[in-house]
């Protein structure tokens, strides 16, 4: 029951964070990257639903073109008579380039039978940047959120970002951005937990890793705060 990340419970935390940022901070930037992190989450679930399902078509249609090709290549090894017309196997035999045409045939095979895999793939990849990008744009909105503005008084320049919470809600905030980051690679995580997939593996952990140490600065700021 605790073994697997639930994607009902994940999306249903996010709904619920938004929710709070917009009655902590209505119409806030924030609040409108915490809905596109919910959209987004609410499409990864069904994204990887069919991830998950068989692509029969594209099965059939590349393990068709494998026998295919199978069959052509133990006809010419075995100068077996049931050859198509248009093909002429012992030409194919004798030529130089017998071996390289059956590299060629392996490697088309092999081609083949990873296409739904290279898909798949794909799919998760797009996502996964798309989470990373969001993850970013959390860090800029915080960017500016600087402690600093409440422990000493500084010179204000006519380029200096407005900065009005009182500590509370600048916590507030600051926490926000970091459960935002957290869910943001729980959600990556989705699109490993049923695939061994080693390049989708490497995207989700960099997306961890991005979310891991863009936290670790926000907790700084929170820990200065609680220092103050």
């Amino acid at each position: 029951m605790y073994r697997r990340l639930d994607e009902a419970h994940i999306v249903d935390t996010l709904r619920r964070l938004e929710l709070r940022i917009g009655e902590r901070f209505p119409g806030s930037g924030l609040g409108k990257v915490s809905a596109e992190l919910l959209a987004a989450a609410t499409e990864s679930v069904e994204r990887i639903r069919g991830l998950r399902r068989p692509n029969l078509p594209l099965r059939i249609g590349a393990w068709t073109l494998i026998a295919v090709i199978v069959f052509i290549v133990f006809e010419a090894l075995l100068h077996l008579g049931l050859a198509p017309r248009w093909v002429d196997f012992a030409a194919f035999l004798g030529s130089s380039q017998a071996i390289q045409n059956v590299v060629f045939l392996g490697l088309a095979v092999l081609f083949l039978a990873n296409v739904e895999t290279r898909i798949r793939r794909h799919r998760a990849l797009a996502a996964i940047h798309e989470l990373r990008s969001i993850a970013h744009i959390v860090d800029m909105h915080q960017l500016t959120k600087d402690p600093d503005q409440l422990l000493q008084d500084a010179a204000v320049t006519a380029s200096s970002p407005h900065r009005s919470m009182p500590r509370f809600e600048l916590s507030r905030y600051l926490d926000y951005c970091s459960e935002l980051l957290s869910l943001t690679s729980k959600v990556a995580a989705l699109y490993v937990q049923d695939s061994q997939d080693p390049v989708v593996l490497d995207a989700v952990n960099d997306v961890e890793t991005l979310t891991t140490g863009l936290s670790g600065k926000i907790w700084q700021k929170i820990m200065i705060l609680d220092r103050a």
